[in-house]
């Protein structure tokens, strides 16, 4: 480590030398970062993660990376060469123990301290996995969260073999996709009543449904499973609660995900379903900064999170204007995607508190959008191989627009017309 990094006893003249440090290396701190050197602030950084790699695309990981289509290389966001040649520290292979804000420095696993002029923490978060006790740990099991899990998993996905996927949210999913196309067997469980349930409206669940059904993908809803079945440590099948037996060479479990907020919390911070920030992304302690998956802040009068890529690029590209003195808050219409087989969902907005749902055909026969509105406004879109729908949908939902459901669903209203 750069002993320029490194005060054990720090003192408050110190604290303009020291460098702002970021921890954890995804997308919200590779976006923090670029920001921060296409605004040429001469303040030092310094990027500590805990895999051995640099900040890299995580959504082609249960897509074009797990199929074998896209190259290694093509994940990284920068070529891990770019951050030394712009003077940025990096520590990989490095966990962050506790956070001291009284001093301003974070201790490593190996016992170093690190100062820090202003502390960003992108830490993410971790995917559930199930009980030890109903074989949760298993060989064969996997959760899908980084480039370790990918790659562990993805030589086991052969033309033949049966897939078990636990959960039907869009990880899930998106593997199922992968799966069918390499030829495995896929059967997909869900607890709740339909897939898709918690982020998205019946008719989109039914669109996909019916999409994974075409490709001979096996779902099952209202589904529990008890336990899995193992043969010699490793995974065999799964006992269902009605007592139906399913055989599997793999599973995939995908039951969501917690936000990383152990650090901040050992540090004092408010957390409530993720690090609290404000509108600039400031947490309760001012000099540290959180972004991403990780943080919680609020939005239409309401406490949220966002699991997105966008988000995160966001709220990091936003935190390096905050630092550079700009005056900018966080307002940025959230949006989503998913491809599964052929089929390319855009999501703009948020469909929190809907209470009406109405449907518009495509202009393609493959194509459809799901409007979304909460108390007579218009709050997302679901778009499934629609991408005008999704374009204009964006727009008006940024412009304050409110147009009438029936002028939705009428496939007759140019949609251009809504926007004012």
């Amino acid at each position: 480590m750069d002993s320029c990094f490194l005060f054990p006893n720090p003192n408050k003249e110190q604290i303009v030398d020291r460098p702002i440090v970021v921890v954890g290396a995804g997308q919200a701190a590779a976006s923090f970062i670029s920001r921060h050197v296409a605004l040429g602030s001469g303040t030092p950084l310094l990027l500590i993660g805990e895999e051995s790699v640099p900040p890299y695309h995580r959504p082609p990981l249960s897509k074009k990376y797990m199929s074998g289509e896209l190259e290694r290389e093509r994940l990284f966001i920068r070529p891990e060469q770019w951050y030394p040649d712009q003077g940025i520290g990096t520590l990989f292979n490095t966990r962050i123990e506790s956070i001291d804000p009284v001093d301003k420095q974070v201790v490593t696993d190996s016992g170093d301290n690190i100062a820090y002029q202003k502390l960003l923490l992108c830490t993410g978060s971790s995917p559930h996995t199930l009980p030890e006790e109903i074989g949760g740990k298993l060989k064969g099991v996997y959760t899908l969260r980084n480039i370790t899990d990918t790659e562990t998993m993805r030589p086991e996905l052969q033309s033949g073999r049966k897939l078990l996927i636990i959960g039907g949210g869009y990880i899930g999913l998106e593997a199922a996709a992968v799966a069918r196309k390499l030829g495995l067997e896929v059967t997909v469980l869900e607890m709740a009543d339909r897939i898709l349930q918690r982020v998205a409206a019946r008719e989109t669940s039914d669109f996909f449904r019916q999409l994974h059904q075409g490709h001979s993908v096996d779902i099952r809803e209202s589904t529990q499973m008890v336990r899995f079945t193992e043969q010699a440590g490793r995974v065999s099948g799964a006992e269902l609660a009605g007592g139906d037996q399913l055989e599997a060479d793999l599973v995939l479990v995908g039951i969501g995900v917690t936000p990383n907020t152990s650090l901040a919390e050992q540090a004092g911070l408010i957390c409530e379903n993720g690090i609290v920030v404000s509108e600039t992304c400031q947490t309760s302690e001012p000099d540290i900064y959180a972004a991403g998956d990780c943080t919680s802040f609020v939005r239409n009068g309401q406490r949220i999170r966002l699991e997105s890529v966008q988000n995160a690029a966001n709220q990091g590209d936003l935190v390096a204007r905050v630092l550079a003195d700009e005056q900018v808050v966080y307002d940025a219409i959230p949006w989503f995607w998913s491809d599964q087989y052929d089929c390319k969902l855009q999501i703009a907005g948020l469909n929190v508190g809907y209470d009406q749902t109405v449907r518009r055909p495509g202009a393609k026969p493959e194509g459809q959008s799901i409007w979304y509105y909460g108390e007579n406004r218009l709050i997302a879109v679901d778009a499934m191989n629609d991408p005008l729908a999704y374009a204009m949908g964006r727009k008006i939902i940024g412009t304050g627009s409110n147009p009438a459901p029936e002028q939705i669903a009428d496939p007759g209203v140019d949609l251009k017309s809504l926007v004012k």
